[in-house]
């Protein structure tokens, strides 16, 4: 299925979609979809069987500072049943960076997603656990935006170490060797 038959088929499933073809270096179908309609082209994508876009293979962002819009959000998906990948961007203004989570579409956005917010700042709307994944929980800032402080000296803070007694480490290693048999 060639990028303008596939455009084509998205439009007609999801008429007040906003889909936009772009030409790629690498070849590879890329297009751009409006933050707004990104969870129903992406229910299209996995849901129709002429399409079967299963697998959700990437999940990240281009941070463009200073042009607005700031942000592409880029979500690669692979359709293994036509060996087809697809690339979907959806650009975000600095001041807004937020957008649908797709996490009930493909369950590995949950961790894709998380790993965007924590390294960029965008927010995903709706999802099951916005926490920080890579970065400590206190941490300030976005480290992927170009805009952060490169020579940044920051004083870690993290919680301090589990503390156990001598003897519960000895009970807790028993426990485990026993259940384990």
């Amino acid at each position: 299925m060639d990028q303008n038959t596939l455009i084509a088929s998205l439009q007609d499933a999801v008429p007040a979609a906003q889909l936009e073809s772009v030409p790629s270096v690498d070849l590879q179908t890329t297009m751009y979809v409006s933050r707004d309609e990104l969870p129903a082209v992406a229910r299209v994508l996995r849901d129709r069987s002429d399409l079967a876009f299963t697998f959700l293979a990437e999940v990240t962002a281009v941070d463009f500072w200073p042009r607005e819009p700031r942000f592409e959000l880029v979500y690669i998906i692979v359709s293994i049943a036509h060996r087809l990948r697809l690339r979907v961007k959806v650009r975000l203004h600095g001041a807004d960076a937020h957008v649908a989570t797709v996490s009930g579409v493909w369950p590995a956005a949950n961790w894709l997603e998380r790993e965007v917010w924590d390294l960029f700042g965008i927010a995903f709307d709706g999802h099951p656990d916005p926490r920080r994944l890579l970065m400590p929980e206190d941490w300030e800032g976005y480290p992927l935006r170009k805009d952060y402080p490169v020579q940044i000296r920051m004083t870690p803070r993290a919680s301090e170490p589990l503390q156990v007694t001598e003897e519960e480490f000895r009970a807790s290693v028993t426990k485990d060797r026993l259940t384990r048999g």
